[in-house]
């Protein structure tokens, strides 16, 4: 006859498979994330930065609560001359039993663009400065571009602002790696500088551009008829001045001109 064994409640949780346990803390992760965090405070989208949202400082602390984690800090100050620079390591406890769960790397250093430069005061403090202390910065704008006129920054007056930042990004780091939640939300990004997040936003606005005038211009060239045509044309002119697009309106005229000149010599769609 076969016994009965009941296995301790240690054994039967060894006993589970990894990819059970993955799932069991994906399924979490997707519960609080759908009925306690909130857009643009837990988590949010940057444009150009990917489909994921991404998880932001106060995400990463509901999910610490969640799964009991309690984070450590182990700082390497990597400073040197004229910069300030910190690697953290976040190391993941489970607050109750003390078991290691996993760790994340972050670093950061004055010498990154944000950090690097600020714009001068005036024109008087920007031509005072060392010729190596300044600069000239250009950003593209709509239409064209501009220009900012800029100084070094102080590294020291910065340096608890990047401790602050490398730990920040070392816990979110961890965050994503103990609680298997990389599925849903991507590495923190709210801390990208303000030009480069335009830059992507624009970048992202020309795809998407570039899809609508990729669809209107096959409207055009799909019309059977000059009657068709003609509300192609009138529709699709709408759209484009709608969106400012200037560039978009201009492909568009030419693709219904070039269909019109074909329809008026019996050319098939």
């Amino acid at each position: 006859m076969n016994a009965v064994v009941e296995l301790p409640r240690s054994a039967i949780a060894q006993a589970a498979s990894p990819a059970s346990v993955v799932l069991t803390h994906a399924k979490t992760v997707q519960e609080v994330m759908k009925s306690v965090m909130k857009s643009n405070v837990h988590y949010g989208t940057i444009p150009g930065a990917g489909d994921k949202p991404t998880l932001l400082k106060s995400g990463a602390e509901v999910l610490c609560m969640t799964f009991r984690i309690a984070d450590k800090y182990e700082v390497t100050d990597l400073s040197g001359p004229g910069s300030i620079r910190y690697r953290v390591t976040c190391v993941a406890e489970h607050q109750q039993t003390g078991e290691i769960l996993g760790s994340g790397l972050g670093e950061c250093s004055t010498d990154e663009e944000k950090y690097r430069w600020r714009k001068a005061v005036c024109k008087e403090e920007f031509e005072a400065t060392s010729p190596d202390m300044r600069r000239t910065k250009f950003g593209r704008k709509q239409g064209g571009h501009y220009t900012v006129e800029q100084v070094r920054t102080e590294p020291a007056d910065l340096a608890n602002t990047v401790l602050k930042m490398a730990c920040k990004r070392a816990k979110i780091a961890m965050v994503l790696n103990v609680t298997a939640a990389s599925d849903m939300f991507s590495q923190d990004l709210e801390d990208l500088d303000a030009e480069l997040v335009r830059h992507l936003a624009e970048d992202e606005r020309e795809g998407q551009m570039q899809v609508v005038r990729d669809e209107w211009s096959a409207k055009a060239n799909a019309a059977g008829n000059e009657e068709t045509l003609r509300k192609v044309m009138q529709d699709g002119v709408k759209v484009f001045q709608s969106a400012r697009d200037k560039d978009g309106y201009a492909a568009f005229a030419k693709a219904v001109q070039a269909r019109g000149a074909e329809l008026k010599q019996g050319a098939p769609a």
